[in-house]
């Protein structure tokens, strides 16, 4: 029989999941009934509010209490809830007074996690930069697994080649950063077959894995990556994208917009070009409302018809 204190954190591990029966917790710790209520007692007086209820589909649930008691976390829990903790520690969650709790949250984590999970979490968290906040319209989310994130951060720290699959081809690249915005990732990566610079949509990525060839760091393609990262989505990393002309000076784009919804080129001291995209014109449309600036659709086409369907819609709406 494990030792009382094994045991009791082992019985608190299983409320935790869910609620059982008695004869279901003794069968899954190997002790009497009688032996479980002992160390139900003990987790009660410890300030964990177990709660009991009687019948045939009665048993023992973990409830609320007055205070917050300790918990305990499996490997994996424990790694996203580090990941989560720190990713909202580095993006800033615009909550006042809430910094502070998140570092003295982590660094708890930090602290107790073994050194397996520890080099895990930190490779991850040393390889990912935060992309800015933004309002408005939200494209639709590209989840990516924990495991494909863990391979390209393992490589990043490592400086080792990654061969990455998106469609129907393998391309070797080389790691540099990975980028969290807008609940998207995004790879900072050297093609080694176009000689280029990327931000590879981490979700398009069909497969990767290490090709276990260490690389020399190249000059980055630009100091701040995450500027990087949002020049590239806005001109070549949506579904749709559209050239527009503000009939406004570059420097009053710029302060109006958010970087991360275009990338604005001055023309003349009057105009400027702004280069954006989305996954849906109706976005775009979105964007350019609230821009509350005179402009120009240059292109695509289909955002023009759209947003001559929609002037004709609101002029009727005025006129009726």
């Amino acid at each position: 029989m494990a030792s009382t204190t094994t045991r009791v954190l082992r019985l608190l591990s299983l409320l935790q999941d869910r609620s059982y029966t008695g004869r279901e917790l003794a069968e899954r710790l190997g002790v009497t009934e009688r032996t479980l209520r002992q160390d139900i007692q003990r987790l009660r007086e410890l300030g964990y509010p177990v709660h009991a209820t009687r019948g045939a589909v009665g048993g023992y649930q973990l409830g609320q209490g007055a205070k917050m008691p300790p918990l305990l976390l499996d490997d994996d829990e424990a790694v996203a809830v580090a990941l989560a903790v720190g990713l909202a520690e580095d993006g800033s969650t615009g909550i006042a007074d809430i910094d502070a709790s998140l570092t003295r949250a982590l660094a708890k984590l930090q602290q107790i996690l073994p050194k397996h999970l520890q080099r895990k979490v930190t490779a991850l968290r040393s390889a990912t930069a935060v992309g800015p906040a933004t309002v408005g319209s939200r494209e639709p989310d590209a989840p990516v697994p924990a495991a494909t994130l863990t391979v390209v951060a393992g490589a990043i720290r490592d400086g080792a080649t990654l061969l990455a699959t998106r469609a129907d081809t393998e391309t070797e690249v080389e790691p540099y950063r990975l980028i969290s915005w807008r609940r998207r990732w995004f790879l900072v990566a050297y093609d080694l077959d176009a000689h280029a610079w990327r931000a590879l949509p981490v979700a398009d990525l069909i497969s990767v894995r290490s090709a276990s060839r260490r690389f020399a760091a190249r000059s980055l393609p630009d100091d701040d990556l995450v500027a990087f990262v949002l020049r590239e989505v806005a001109q070549t990393g949506w579904k749709v994208h559209a050239r527009v002309t503000v009939l406004a000076p570059a420097e009053t784009v710029i302060a109006r917009i958010n970087p991360a919804v275009g990338v604005v080129e001055a023309v003349d001291s009057h105009s400027s070009i702004l280069v954006t995209g989305a996954d849906a014109l109706e976005t775009i449309a979105i964007y350019l409302s609230m821009l509350m600036m005179d402009f120009r659709v240059d292109g695509p086409p289909e955002l023009v018809a759209h947003i001559r369907t929609l002037a004709r819609r609101y002029t009727e709406a005025l006129d009726g």
